[in-house]
């Protein structure tokens, strides 16, 4: 048996006035989703439980059945992504590079810098500012990773953090870490501040009108955690996470899954859809179980970009599940599940702890009534899961 897990992160929303009423995904043309829907069951799950931070990756930690309090942050995601080895003193921190100006955060990607600026940078704070307490590693555009050392490991270090997109435009002063190691992480951040605004490449950016990566912004630390593998906890012999996002790839390593490379800098969406789409159906012919992990509807939602956000999921209808669906038509003994894991609200930029709705099709899975897939129709669903962990399960032994 094949198992295909497609998460369309974030898609789910409310209904807004500017669609009629309606949300992103009603309005959307997906004939190939609301074929899996009227083909299969369509359900609701509550992916995100209250103990975990409003965050994509906390629900897709859940959603592939990894109980609440075995998630110890992104930062330590982001880290395994790397192959970093963290010891029982150290900590992860995801380290964006973001743009301040006149004391505000301005901008939470450094205007979109690429990788290749960004590693330099990184490059540049190791020479300057690390020590056997604090090193930092390079990962893509404005995500990077800073791990340090305490003798008292999470515990000294444990000082709220805010993820720096859900701050833009706000002062600085007034959303730093507070709490244990505050002054350290606080000091970290202003020391890169005055190396980084003079940098070579900020100044150039500068000059071209781009916003500089002048500061750093650490937050989501975290312990490494302990997880079972994926086989562990479902008996499947193999299985592959394909994604772009570092924390997605990240909690696939810690799961055992095979992390399939599919990078996204500076190309047509058509493009990166279709090489997501046939890196997942190659590694069906090997694997029994691929999750594809689809960021673009989370992120437009937290940009507050309607009409982006529609169209996100328009073109994974088009290009990831056409292909899906083609595939189903020549193997029989497969199942998809389709979720957004959670519902990222675009009005208020923010995930929100919402039921999410699903839908499951293939070998053994009789069709409901429900025709379309939408939170609307989910609601009309008696198929409802209330804890986080049990969708998976569902998916792989009971929805038959």
């Amino acid at each position: 048996m094949k198992y295909i897990v497609v998460v369309l992160s974030g898609a789910a929303d409310h209904p807004a006035d500017e669609l009629g009423g309606k949300t992103p995904l009603e309005v959307a043309k997906i004939p190939h989703l609301s074929f899996f829907a009227k083909s299969g069951k369509v359900g609701t799950a509550k992916l995100l439980s209250d103990r975990l931070p409003l965050s994509p990756d906390a629900s897709l930690f859940e959603m592939l059945g990894y109980e609440s309090k075995f998630y110890t942050g992104r930062g330590p995601l982001e880290a395994a992504n790397l192959e970093l080895k963290l010891d029982d003193k150290e900590v992860a921190f995801c380290m964006n590079f973001i743009t301040e100006a006149g004391g505000i955060l301005a901008d939470s990607t450094a205007g979109g810098i690429s990788t290749k600026e960004a590693k330099a940078l990184v490059n540049f704070l190791n020479k300057k500012v690390s020590s056997e307490f604090v090193r930092f590693f390079a990962g893509s555009a404005h995500r990077h990773i800073a791990v340090i050392k305490d003798a008292h490991g999470f515990e000294a270090l444990s000082a709220k953090s805010n993820c720096p997109e859900n701050v833009i435009g706000q002062k600085i002063e007034s959303v730093l870490p507070k709490g244990p190691g505050e002054e350290l992480l606080r000091k970290l951040m202003f020391d890169a501040r005055l190396l980084l605004q003079d940098h070579e490449i900020n100044q150039v950016r500068v000059d071209l009108g781009e916003n500089p990566a002048n500061m750093i912004w650490l937050w989501g630390q975290g312990k490494k955690p302990s997880l079972k593998t994926f086989r562990e906890l479902f008996d499947i012999t193999g299985g592959a996470m394909v994604a772009s996002r570092e924390y997605a790839k990240g909690l696939g390593r810690l799961a055992g899954l095979t992390v399939m490379e599919t990078r996204e800098e500076n190309e047509d969406p058509a493009v990166f859809y279709d090489k997501i789409s046939k890196v997942a159906l190659d590694a069906l012919e090997e694997k029994d179980f691929v999750c594809v992990y689809l960021h673009q509807p989370d992120e437009a939602g937290r940009a507050g970009d309607l009409k982006a956000k529609v169209s996100a999921i328009e073109a994974i209808d088009y290009f990831v599940l056409s292909k899906m669906r083609k595939y189903f038509e020549r193997q029989k003994e497969a199942r998809i599940l389709v979720t957004p894991c959670h519902a990222t609200l675009w009005k208020i930029r923010s995930v929100v702890r919402d039921a999410a709705p699903f839908a499951v099709f293939g070998k053994n899975i009789m069709a409901d009534e429900i025709e379309r897939f939408s939170e609307v129709a989910a609601k009309t669903s008696e198929l409802r899961i209330g804890k986080s962990t049990e969708l998976m399960p569902f998916f792989i032994t009971k929805a038959g």
